[in-house]
């Protein structure tokens, strides 16, 4: 098991040898992921752990992508899906553009899932999704549209009971185990690394999704980021966060008003 002032040396060598910033985020969470990777990679100690981090650069891909937390499916929980069918999404339709931003968009399956709602409202062609998270090697799997075959099922039934209606078979093809989506879906996509910690606006939108990803961080950054998706929502433009995140208590509240039981937020406050 590692030790605080273990981990605490950690996080600065990955800081200031690679530039990725952990210093924010929840300790416990970090804990039980780096003792997850000293386990199944097998380092005899924690000095181990740190010599390859320091000596072999190549391990930071999976050393990144074993602390940032990557597990989503499709149109995952539908009643939510289905507010944004109905709810959401139909107050966008007479933008002449539509700009949404997925941040901490893990493997593609939400951007995926927001581009078939889109397509299916005659929304995509005036649409652009920005998909952005930290890690590099999770955005290659996003980018390509490839997925195992096995959860298809489950993300079927995802898909109807979101309102889909289609034959959700029709938006990909599938061989050897894998399915690819459609590439008319994709080409409505950008892909790009963005570090929640550091980086700054990019672009004006009128939906950010960002589901579960603020809960693995302190309560200064999870303000900052929220500051961050302020500057970056449009007038009237949402804000979707996860489960257990919220904007109440914090200095953007008076500017926002949810949207019935789901956690959207919509910008009434410049």
């Amino acid at each position: 098991m590692i030790r605080d002032d273990e981990l605490e040396l950690l996080l600065n060598d990955v800081l200031d040898r690679y530039g990725y910033d952990f210093m924010n985020y929840s300790r416990a969470s970090l804990k039980r992921r780096v003792n997850r990777l000293l386990t199944i990679d097998k380092f005899p100690s924690f000095a181990e752990l740190r010599y390859r981090l320091l000596s072999q650069p190549d391990y930071i891909k999976r050393f990144v992508e074993e602390l940032t937390v990557n597990v989503t499916e499709m149109f995952r929980d539908p009643a939510f899906y289905q507010t944004l069918r109905t709810t959401i999404l139909p107050t966008l339709t007479a933008k002449p553009f539509i700009r949404i931003w997925h941040a901490g968009c893990s493997t593609g399956e939400e951007v995926f899932s927001m581009a078939i709602m889109l397509r299916e409202m005659g929304l995509l062609h005036k649409s652009l999704l920005y998909a952005t998270d930290l890690s590099p090697g999770v955005l290659e799997t996003a980018r390509a549209g490839i997925f195992p075959l096995a959860p298809m099922k489950q993300n079927s039934e995802n898909y109807r009971l979101s309102g889909g209606t289609q034959d959700f078979s029709e938006y990909y093809t599938a061989q050897y185990g894998y399915v690819k989506f459609d590439a008319s879906l994709a080409s409505r996509m950008v892909f790009s690394t963005h570090n929640l910690v550091s980086d700054g606006s990019f672009n004006e939108f009128d939906l950010i999704m960002c589901r579960n990803v603020m809960i693995y961080f302190d309560k200064p950054l999870q303000e900052r980021v929220l500051i961050l998706f302020d500057n970056s929502l449009g007038p009237l433009g949402y804000l979707v966060l996860g489960t257990k995140e919220t904007i109440r208590f914090s200095p953007m509240q008076g500017r926002y008003r949810q949207i019935d039981s789901e956690k959207i937020w919509r910008k009434i406050a410049d």
